[in-house]
C-alpha cells in the first residue's frame, strides 16, 4: 500500500460508496421466511461494504479494527436467528470479484504500473480473508457461549426443587449424577431452600441407577450443606438393591432419615409438622 499515496485511492473509495446501494441490491435474497432478518442483513451488507470502501484508503491494522467489530454484530445476529454462518462467508466474499473489477477500472485511469496494482489487489484480498477469520471466530465463540447457556439451563431444569407445602419441598432425581450436575443440584438446592425459608426437603432417589461412593459423597455435600442453613434432610425411593449395595460399599446414612417411597417421606413430613 506505500506504493500508491491516498489520494490516488480516494477515487475507488468513492466509486465503492457511489455503488453500495446498487451493489447490495444485486445481493437481495428471498429471506421472507426469516421475517425481518432481510432488514437487518441489508443494514449489515451496506456496513461491510463502507468498511470494503474504507480499507482501500486504510492500512491493514485499521481496516481489521473496523472488519473485527462488524463480524462481532454480524455473528451475534446469526447465532441469535439460528442462521448458518455460510450466509455471513458467502456475503463476505460476494464483492471480492465486483470490487476488484471497481479497483481495475478505477485504476486504469491512471497511470500504475503492474507492481502498484498487485498491491492494492493483495491488500484488498487480505481484507477479505481477514473478515472471514473474523466473522468465523466470532460466530464460533456465540455459538459455544449459547450450547453452554442451554446446556446449564438443563441441567438446572433436571434438578428442580418443588414446593409441597409453605415448609416442605421435594427433590425428585433421575439418571445418573456426576460431578458437574452435582454442584448445580448443591447450588439449586441451597438457593431455593433458603428462598423458600423450607424447614424439610425430600430427595427422592426412585429414578437413580445407581448409588456408589461417587454418588454418595456428593449427597453427603448437599446434605450437609442444607443442614448448615437449618433445612432438615429426608431421603426417599431407597430401593432394595440400592440399599444392598450402599451396606455392601459401606456407606452409612444413620444420621439421614430414609423411606422405600416418596409417599412415606411425605407422610412423615406431614405428620411431623402437625405434631410441631
Amino acid at each position: 500500500m506505500k506504493l500508491l499515496n491516498v489520494q490516488r485511492l480516494q477515487t475507488v473509495k468513492d466509486k465503492i460508496i457511489q455503488q453500495k446501494e446498487e451493489l447490495a441490491d444485486r445481493k437481495r435474497q428471498n429471506l421472507a421466511e426469516f421475517h425481518d432478518i432481510h432488514t437487518e442483513l441489508t443494514s449489515f451488507r451496506l456496513d461491510l461494504l463502507t468498511i470494503y470502501a474504507q480499507s482501500i484508503v486504510s492500512d491493514k491494522e485499521t481496516a481489521a479494527i473496523l472488519i473485527e467489530n462488524w463480524a462481532g454484530k454480524m455473528a451475534n445476529v446469526l447465532v441469535e436467528r439460528e442462521l448458518p454462518l455460510d450466509l455471513a462467508l458467502e456475503e463476505i466474499s460476494y464483492y471480492r470479484n465486483i470490487i476488484g473489477e471497481i479497483i481495475l477500472e478505477e485504476l486504469d485511469k491512471q497511470v500504475v504500473s503492474i507492481k502498484e496494482l498487485y498491491s492494492v489487489i493483495s491488500h484488498f484480498n487480505a481484507i477479505i480473508d481477514c473478515a472471514v477469520q473474523y466473522i468465523s471466530k466470532s460466530y464460533l465463540n456465540d455459538y459455544k457461549h449459547n450450547i453452554k447457556y442451554a446446556q446449564y439451563a438443563i441441567d438446572e431444569l433436571s434438578v428442580p426443587i418443588v414446593r409441597m407445602t409453605e415448609t416442605v419441598g421435594i427433590l425428585p432425581l433421575v439418571g445418573d449424577l456426576d460431578t458437574k450436575r452435582a454442584q448445580i443440584l448443591i447450588e439449586n438446592a441451597l438457593t431455593k431452600s433458603s428462598e423458600y425459608h423450607l424447614a424439610w426437603l425430600i430427595m427422592d432417589l426412585s429414578a437413580v441407577p445407581i448409588i456408589d461412593t461417587m454418588v454418595a459423597d456428593q449427597l453427603f455435600k448437599v446434605i450437609r450443606g442444607l443442614e448448615l442453613i437449618g433445612v432438615n434432610v429426608v431421603l426417599s425411593g431407597i430401593r432394595s438393591e440400592i440399599a444392598q449395595t450402599m451396606v455392601d460399599l459401606g456407606i452409612k446414612i444413620d444420621h439421614v432419615k430414609t423411606f422405600a417411597s416418596l409417599h412415606q417421606a411425605v407422610a412423615y413430613t406431614n405428620a411431623f409438622n402437625t405434631m410441631v
